[in-house]
């Protein structure tokens, strides 16, 4: 981690503002026009189109004309999307914004104090808030739980009752609005595109934390969070997106097997098989065999350049995984735990892994 002067000017400096977007044209006119309101405002406001097939890059050209838009040209997933709005930036103070949210007029303001405060901060995060239901909390950053699963914090519980207030250090980070700093992104590899979509912000998070850097949550940098990417986000309904359940069943192995101690790989198997077996029962009861299946058969194929990048990611850790990780609580969406037997399963295996993570923590990497 590079050390940095604890009052490095940069960090209340000017922002560049990157909007992530794909397909997103109904999402972007109420995203940008909340953006333009901030006050204090980002420098420059910059949208990646990641190969839009709707009326997005015409909205923007016709309708935003100081929005600065950058074109992939091909749907390449929001880690590349990212990657390409960083390395465009003009500052070292990144805004990272997901196309689906709508900031409240302080946020900006809120999290720039933080980042200004926290020296070793690599990136503070908002508090989202349903959107059709504003008084419920939706995402309010997380702990990296040792099953390669994001221990979520408030996760839908009402904003009155939510805990935590102020600044408040987390291992964890949701991806959808989070103010960053370029250069500690850009020293641990960036986000990997080849997770493509989904857990990409787990993984991100655990190399920063690796790598010694501190992650935060703004309790009061509100923002309101919409429907996500249709085919792939699971906010209404009952049906798990196959291609989901695909992305969920190759990147969390990929994460394992390139980030974690071999020592945490060891000790955890039983219970990171357990999760598995469990999983693979929901992926059969929701119709996702084959996907999951297919998830589990590229790791297989990318086997190779995986452990390359487990080489990288192991000779530059600082931090031990046993001062990273927790055991709970095993956070699942709540479309899943509708039946009473899903409920009971669920925080079985909750204190299973709970336990676990209490007997072998002392022994992991």
């Amino acid at each position: 981690m590079q050390t940095e002067d604890r009052n490095a000017e940069w960090r209340s400096g000017p922002v560049s503002a990157v909007v992530c977007n794909f397909n997103g044209e109904r999402y972007l006119p109420e995203c940008l026009d909340a953006l333009l309101a901030l006050e204090p405002g980002p420098a420059e406001i910059l949208v990646v189109d990641d190969g839009s097939t709707d009326g997005s890059v015409e909205l923007l050209r016709s309708k935003f004309e100081s929005v600065r838009v950058l074109e992939l040209g091909a749907n390449r997933g929001p880690c590349a999307a990212r990657n390409a709005g960083l390395a465009a930036a003009e500052h070292r103070a990144v805004l990272c914004v997901d196309n689906d949210v709508v900031l409240r007029p302080d946020v900006l303001a809120k999290l720039s104090e933080a980042f200004a405060s926290e020296p070793e901060s690599a990136a503070i995060q908002v508090r989202s808030v349903v959107y059709d239901e504003p008084e419920i909390v939706h995402y309010d950053g997380a702990n990296l739980h040792f099953a390669g699963l994001l221990a979520l914090r408030n996760f839908y519980k009402p904003l009155e009752s939510a805990e935590g207030s102020g600044v408040v250090e987390v291992n964890g980070l949701i991806a959808l609005t989070m103010l960053l700093d370029r250069e500690a992104v850009g020293e641990v590899g960036g986000f990997d595109e080849t997770l493509f979509y989904l857990m990409e912000d787990y993984d991100l998070a655990l190399r920063l934390r690796l790598y010694g850097y501190r992650l935060f949550v703004h309790e009061e940098a509100i923002v309101l969070h919409k429907g996500g990417t249709p085919g792939l986000s699971f906010r209404e309904g009952v049906h798990y997106p196959g291609r989901r359940a695909y992305f969920h069943s190759r990147n969390r192995l990929m994460i394992l097997l390139k980030s974690y101690h071999w020592r945490t790989l060891l000790f955890c198997s039983p219970a990171l098989l357990l999760y598995e077996f469990v999983w693979l029962g929901f992926s059969l009861l929701k119709g996702n065999f084959m996907p999951t299946a297919r998830g589990k058969l590229a790791v297989l194929v990318r086997l190779l350049p995986l452990m390359e990048m487990r080489r990288r990611v192991q000779d530059e850790r600082r931090v031990h995984d046993r001062d990273i990780f927790v055991g709970g609580p095993l956070t699942l969406t709540p479309q899943l735990l509708g039946k009473p037997a899903a409920r009971a399963a669920a925080k079985l295996l909750d204190r299973f892994l709970r336990g676990w993570w209490v007997l072998v923590r002392p022994f992991c990497g």
